[in-house]
């Protein structure tokens, strides 16, 4: 029996919300699973990841094959790493205290990156929708201004009008 690390698809309609699971290769995508071992929401900015490390990680080193998708979500959380770490403390090329430090520090400055570039999409997103605001105000601006030159040259026209109608009557 293969064990696949895979997506399984929950949620509705054009909603899709994921479970990260072990499961045997054979069964069905949406069918019977071994062990859940985190979540996936792609819909939320930035995509939300919740994942048993742990777990994951003893599901890789008994040999579970990722599949392309899940294999980049294993990678973004570290647990690949982490695997590559523990092989090297396996093959005595470092103790696994210096192993777990070597990933705390990456961990740091890879959360470090995620949250610069949230702040990044957030300035992003306010900075567009500013702009739309703004572009927005403009034109109402523009329309506001077009109208009331309309409405004055037609005051124009009308005081004009009755001008001469005034001279009219005085002369007679």
């Amino acid at each position: 029996m293969s064990v696949k690390i895979r997506l399984q698809r929950h949620g509705s309609k054009k909603r899709p919300f994921y479970f990260i699971v072990a499961a045997n290769s054979a069964a069905p995508r949406d069918g019977k699973f071994i062990e859940k071992l985190g979540t996936y929401n792609p819909l939320s900015v930035p995509a939300t990841i919740r994942l048993n490390r742990e777990r994951s990680l003893y599901w890789l080193q008994n040999g579970a094959e990722p599949t392309n998708t899940c294999r980049r979500i294993l990678s973004f959380k570290g647990v690949l790493f982490l695997k590559h770490l523990m092989r090297g403390v396996s093959l005595g090329l470092f103790d696994e205290k210096s192993a777990w430090e070597k990933f705390e520090n990456w961990n740091g400055e890879h959360e470090q990156l995620v949250v610069k570039r949230e702040e990044a999409h957030r300035k992003h997103k306010s900075e567009k929708r500013h702009a739309a605001m703004s572009e927005s105000v403009r034109r109402v601006e523009e329309k506001m201004a077009a109208k009331a030159a309309t409405q004055s040259a037609a005051a124009e026209e009308t005081t004009e009008e009755a001008a001469p109608a005034e001279g009219e009557q005085q002369e007679g």
